[in-house]
């Protein structure tokens, strides 16, 4: 039964890492470039960069992956992404790291109303 006096839910905190494959990287690419994703919040190792192309592909998965799902959905086996260029061997890696805890009225001012669906 869910406590409606508990306002939190829970997000996973993900790695989205470069993976190689047998076809050559194009750009700026490197192995194991990555970024993490702590609630909306997006950070970068200190001097790495990433491709919006690839980043604007990823973006409509990362909501989703964020969050528990069933465990037979195709989210919560696939890790491996196809990068938005055919041509180009990179491709991405989302890994769900720890869950971290976030209070409702800390990121939204819509309030919890009773009776939501």
């Amino acid at each position: 039964m869910h406590d409606e006096s508990d306002e939190s839910f829970e997000l996973y905190d993900l790695k989205v890492e470069i993976i190689a494959t047998d076809t050559p990287m194009m750009g700026d690419y490197k192995e194991g470039d990555h970024f993490i994703l702590s609630g909306e919040m997006m950070t970068l190792p200190l001097g790495q960069g990433f491709s919006i192309y690839a980043l604007a592909a990823l973006l409509p998965l990362l909501p989703a992956k964020q969050r528990e799902t069933h465990p037979n959905d195709w989210m919560t086996t696939d890790i491996d992404i196809a990068g938005p260029d055919p041509n180009c061997g990179a491709r991405y890696r989302i890994t769900r790291l720890g869950k971290r805890r976030f209070r409702h009225s800390e990121t939204t001012v819509v309030p919890l109303s009773k009776g939501a669906e």
